[in-house]
């Protein structure tokens, strides 16, 4: 069976630290296309914004002057259109889901899916979103920052969690990322690969994944990757590639940030209902996804 590539780049991507970033979500395209359909797309792009930048980006493309550039690259005439998808990550759902992951049962999976326990449990326990410091604590607790110190993050998450259970788990977890260097529960690449594969591999189709330059990819990492992935699905493989020498990367790259955007927008109840309405043929129905309203309107 012929083996099928995916051209991937994210957005809003600070590694394992998911508080106190600029951005409150995180977005993984997937482009499939040929070398030569991502470079007619980009040169349309060019001859429409005509700006001199020798790479474009979301911004360029967001600017409320391109917003034509904009509907076009989203709509139905687009290249993209059908042949793109993205995963998105609501960062504080995917902290309180992983953190109740640590409590109750197995950080390590790959994510939140929609029919995921810890969904229903993150919902019980986490009735609305917790206080900043909070936050800011369990992001701490489950990081890979500051490995050797087993006992602080736990202290500093328990005096704002008070009674709430599963010390012993955590304490246990923070030995585990102090003995294992590679152990990452918070990278939201992670499930971001294992749904690029799950989106289109999901009748058996091998992927293979190209994927913008990325020091949080190393092969062990991706090591780990694969027992995460499923039978029937294949991760054939993983490459790295300069964004500026490969299309089908900048393509990726502009669509994971201009989706970004409008998702966070809509999720901070400041959406525009003309692009939310754009991108919904391209959001991954298994992204981490915590606010109902905004998703609702997303989907």
């Amino acid at each position: 069976m012929e083996t099928l590539e995916i051209a991937c780049d994210e957005s809003g991507y600070e590694g394992e630290k998911l508080i106190d970033t600029t951005t409150d979500v995180f977005a993984h395209a997937g482009v499939r296309l040929s070398p030569d359909t991502a470079r007619a797309c980009l040169a349309e792009l060019r001859g429409r914004i005509r700006s001199p930048a020798t790479q474009y980006k979301a911004n360029h493309l967001l600017r409320e002057k391109h917003r034509s550039v904009l509907v076009w690259l989203l709509g139905p005439s687009s290249p993209l259109f059908r042949r793109a998808h993205v995963f998105v990550i609501d960062k504080v759902y995917f902290v309180l889901g992983k953190l109740t992951d640590l409590l109750l049962a197995d950080p390590t999976t790959a994510g939140l899916s929609p029919d995921c326990p810890a969904r229903i449990l993150s919902d019980q326990l986490f009735a609305g979103r917790p206080g900043h410091d909070y936050l800011v604590a369990a992001n701490d607790l489950m990081r890979g920052r500051d490995r050797q110190d087993v006992s602080g993050p736990v202290e500093a998450f328990y005096r704002l969690a008070g009674q709430l259970g599963g010390r012993a788990r955590a304490e246990a977890f923070r030995v585990r990322l102090r003995d294992d260097p590679a152990l990452s529960v918070l990278d939201p690449l992670i499930p971001a690969v294992v749904r690029t594969v799950g989106r289109w591999g999901a009748d058996g189709t091998p992927v293979s994944i190209l994927h913008d330059r990325q020091t949080m990819l190393p092969d062990e990492r991706i090591s780990r990757i694969r027992p995460l992935i499923a039978a029937p699905l294949r991760l054939e493989g993983l490459r790295l590639a300069a964004a500026e020498a490969e299309p089908r990367i900048q393509l990726a790259d502009i669509l994971a940030g201009t989706v970004r955007k409008i998702a966070q927008d809509e999720l901070r109840g400041v959406g525009d209902p003309e692009l939310t309405t754009l991108v919904r043929p391209y959001l991954d129905p298994y992204s981490i996804w915590g606010d109902r309203r905004s998703w609702a309107l997303l989907t």
